[in-house]
């Protein structure tokens, strides 16, 4: 192998995850190459969208608060880095019956975890944030700590940094397939062939078709997100207007939504984003209907008619991101089982990992040079499926 195609570590996937990856890498002096089969921050998978919400109170799983807590740590020493802001502080909203999982999710992290959390009736909701309507019998509470950050503004400032610091990023470049051969690995794309010593794989919703065994573990799904005109769009302005998260009584997963973003600073889409966070149709990550059909339209009127009524005026942009879907919906983070020496993998992110790239990253380089990391990732390992 030529010099130039061998590496320490080369990273599949320059997104959320492996552009973290690759800046946390590169910062520790190690010769890397990130190889992106689409552009930087692309619309294909995952990650883009414009903003995603970051909080503590973590309904999913308790275990995922200290991972937090050093994910927003990690934001934070990150802007200081860069001097941008990256983490928006608007406060959470939920809602839903006290029976259902995401509220019984948020107050067991918080108390656990002491995380702030009000808990306001429904009459002091409707007079503290007066577009939204909820039943009677919905307990709401409210996050004051929690916000959002936008995904392709990260994902472009990691992937720079990691340039600075001497890291190589090939865009456009397909990985057919990868190999261990005697110490270590090769990888061959659609443009040429690299040698490495340690190899990171952070896919996506590519991930089962690039990583031994997990194939049938990671289900792809296809999630509609649309932003809309409002009737009045002072009254959802960021600093005036918190993310959101409702539990439908009806439907399964959640409502999610955010406040409106100015396009100067943030970018396109305009209009006020929302979307169901729930499993969807399975797709091939290569194969996706991306077109917008009548009945996600439906979906996300249902929700505004029933919970913020009044407000929407018309759809103006819709997109298409995939799920990656682990069997418990929980990530997968661990050295790849049967190539431990070389291999480590992040995927399974299932929609809501996007705010612990920040930590990830870092968890990733631990793994790869140091075979360990000191991050609590155990719950995640790989060996809890075979």
């Amino acid at each position: 192998m030529k010099q130039s195609t061998s590496y320490d570590v080369i990273v599949i996937g320059v997104g959320s995850m492996g552009s973290a990856a690759c800046y946390y890498l590169s910062k520790r002096g190690y010769k890397v190459l990130g190889l992106e089969q689409f552009g930087i921050a692309h619309e294909f998978g995952s990650h883009a969208g414009q903003s995603r919400i970051i909080r503590k109170a973590y309904f999913e799983h308790p275990d995922y608060v200290p991972l937090l807590e050093k994910a927003y740590e990690n934001w934070r020493s990150f802007e200081k880095q860069v001097g941008e802001q990256l983490y928006f502080e608007t406060g959470l909203l939920y809602a839903a019956t006290s029976t259902n999982e995401m509220i019984k999710g948020v107050k067991r992290s918080a108390a656990l975890y002491n995380i702030a959390l009000e808990k306001l009736t429904v009459a002091d909701a409707a007079k503290r944030f007066a577009r939204f309507t909820f039943p009677e019998n919905f307990e709401v509470l409210f996050e004051p700590g929690a916000g959002l950050i936008p995904p392709e503004k990260a994902i472009r400032l990691y992937t720079s940094q990691a340039e600075k610091a001497g890291a190589a990023i090939r865009t456009n470049e397909k990985v057919i397939d990868w190999k261990k051969e005697g110490a270590g690995i090769i990888v061959r794309t659609g443009k040429d062939l690299y040698q490495c010593k340690k190899l990171i794989i952070t896919a996506g919703a590519w991930a089962g078709k690039m990583i031994p065994g997990v194939a049938d573990k990671i289900k792809v799904t296809r999630q509609f997100v649309a932003w809309i005109k409002t009737k009045n769009d002072d009254q959802f302005k960021l600093n005036g207007f918190p993310c959101w998260m409702i539990g439908d009584s009806e439907k399964h997963g959640c409502y999610y939504g955010f406040p409106l973003l100015d396009t100067e600073k943030f970018g396109e889409p305009a209009g006020l984003k929302l979307a169901h966070h729930f499993p969807n149709e399975v797709t091939d990550p290569d194969n996706v209907d991306r077109s917008t059909r009548e009945s996600d339209i439906q979906n996300l009127k249902y929700c505004l008619d029933k919970y913020l009524p009044g407000v929407f005026d018309a759809v103006l942009s819709t997109k298409i991101c995939l799920y990656g879907n682990s069997p418990d919906e929980n990530f997968i983070i661990d050295k790849l089982p049967g190539f431990e020496d070389n291999v480590s993998i992040a995927c399974g992110f299932s929609g809501h990992g996007f705010k612990f790239a920040s930590v990830v990253g870092e968890i990733l380089a631990d793994l790869a040079i140091e075979g360990k990391t000191d991050h609590p990732t155990e719950f995640l390992n790989a060996k809890r499926f075979v």
